[in-house]
């Protein structure tokens, strides 16, 4: 069978269908009654409502189930600063699945700026019409400073998928793993290759969820608290907060006795010896793309347990649209005003709940996309966590 091309197969599509959303209407439009209550004169009176009491635009307006994806092009998928228009079809991915998923609408919006302060005004400006903002391909660190002042200034939730939902598909991944493995989350000893927006987020979430050894490895190195002062604030911080015995060194000196390694980084930079010197039964999560850390053959041949990737045509795909469309359908539901890490660590353990332990093995610790109640027991779990907190 003749490999299949996708690249030309998306190109013929957006051909075909110039785009993959449409706006279409909830209500019928079709006498001139319809149209007196759709729109003038009949509008003025939901209108009238909404001003005396603007908390009623969720129960009239379709802001209680529509999330912004925005993107400024500063980081999109592996190509990179290309820009807001050539972002456009990304977003739209990106909107199609949200409503495919988990019955979300979503617009796509790009910003022709990559100024921190031009982007939150301008993010701010739009928030009133959404009822949630899924931030996308916003380079670091720019991503730190616009994320967390977005989520303190406004009170809708504010995510940013890139570092999130990765963090959150891999930490269900991981709780599944280590069931297979026989570990203790609380045992472990983990390296996060990649000091990215993503590996960040991932060590973040690990630390919550109860990992107590943490190295985080860039291109400088093991990040090390000793040497702070020469690192970038974002680096600095999360150098503070892991590698408590303050090591330096390269990846392989990371690896050595590790128990998991999760890549965020570069295509082919785990070499197949170092796997030899990680603890026994090591994970590995390779989730560069399109070409991963290592391939999941090398990996295994090297004495790898349990391979994970980003990629559809091996074992394991750890796909962040397993958590984003239920992550915000639960925030939604609930009214969030944010998505709090007890509302994601609850998202990861709802993911991984989808495949019972009876079925767990090595090549299948992670549910498939398409399974038909992922992002409606990720939803639950989120929705709980979320009314846990306001009810605490």
């Amino acid at each position: 069978m003749a490999k299949k091309d996708f690249n030309q197969l998306a190109l013929d599509q957006a051909k075909e269908f110039g785009g993959k959303l449409s706006v279409v209407s909830k209500v019928p439009i079709e006498t001139r009654d319809d149209l007196s209550i759709a729109y003038t004169p009949g509008v003025g009176a939901v209108s009238s409502a909404i001003a005396k009491d603007k908390s009623l635009v969720y129960d009239l307006t379709t802001k209680k189930n529509t999330v912004a994806v925005i993107s400024d092009g500063s980081a999109v998928l592996g190509l990179g600063n290309i820009g807001a228009e050539a972002a456009m079809p990304v977003m739209e991915g990106k909107a199609a699945l949200f409503k495919r998923f988990a019955k979300v609408d979503s617009i796509p919006i790009v910003l022709d700026t990559q100024d921190t302060e031009e982007i939150i005004a301008a993010v701010k400006a739009v928030a009133p019409t959404f009822g949630g903002i899924n931030l996308e391909d916003i380079s670091a660190p720019r991503c730190f400073e616009i994320e967390a002042r977005l989520i303190e200034e406004l009170d809708i939730p504010v995510f940013h998928d890139d570092q999130h939902g990765t963090a959150i598909v891999v930490l269900a991944a991981l709780y599944n793993a280590l069931k297979v493995t026989g570990k203790d989350i609380g045992d472990i000893r983990v390296v996060v290759n990649g000091g990215g927006s993503a590996g960040l987020s991932v060590a973040r979430r690990f630390l919550a969820a109860g990992v107590k050894h943490i190295m985080v490895v860039d291109k400088v190195g093991i990040l090390a608290e000793k040497n702070a002062d020469q690192l970038p604030p974002h680096h600095a911080a999360i150098a503070k907060i892991t590698n408590h015995e303050n090591r330096t060194g390269t990846l392989e000196d990371a690896l050595q006795g590790a128990d998991v390694f999760v890549g965020v980084s570069a295509p082919h930079v785990l070499k197949p010896e170092w796997i030899k010197t990680m603890a026994d039964k090591p994970i590995i999560f390779a989730m560069a793309n399109p070409e991963p850390e290592i391939f999941p053959d090398e990996a295994l041949a090297a004495g790898a347990y349990i391979v994970g990737t980003g990629r559809s045509d091996f074992a394991n795909q750890i796909n962040n649209v397993l958590a984003f469309p239920g992550i915000f359908r639960g925030a939604l539901d609930a009214r969030a005003r944010k998505i709090t890490i007890d509302m994601q660590i609850a998202a990861a353990k709802g993911i991984a709940s989808l495949i019972p332990d009876a079925e767990l093995s090595t090549t299948n610790i992670i549910p498939n996309a398409f399974d038909g109640d992922v992002a409606e027991v990720v939803a639950e779990s989120v929705r709980h966590a979320a009314e846990a907190k306001a009810e605490a």
